[in-house]
């Protein structure tokens, strides 16, 4: 398993990489919008992006949510109740998602 936390001090704003290595698949949770860093990492560790997770819609930053999808390709994760102008997956709450054994 791969857990990488990102931490930005000026905005107490943390996101997370998370990937099971066995099978090559990562989420990012919470990006900002310099996404270089992710980029970097999950290749570093031989993952591939598959899913961008917002926990809620950020007032406090730019999230790099739409900049990861078109680096990637990757899938949208948010809340079941959230409206938003692009494809979304909801997820609900209790909802497992699987990246191989994590």
């Amino acid at each position: 398993m791969i857990l990488e936390q990102y931490y930005i001090e000026c905005l107490s704003h943390a996101s997370y990489l998370i990937g099971d290595e066995s099978a090559g698949r990562a989420v990012v949770v919470d990006p900002r919008r310099d996404i270089g860093e992710y980029l970097d990492d999950a290749d570093q560790h031989g993952l591939r992006i598959v899913g961008v997770i917002n926990t809620h819609f950020h007032a406090d930053f730019v999230s790099g949510h739409l900049e990861l999808v078109e680096a990637t390709g990757a899938w949208i994760g948010f809340g079941e109740a959230a409206e938003t102008d692009y494809p979304i997956r909801r997820l609900r709450d209790g909802e497992r998602i699987r990246l191989g054994e994590v």
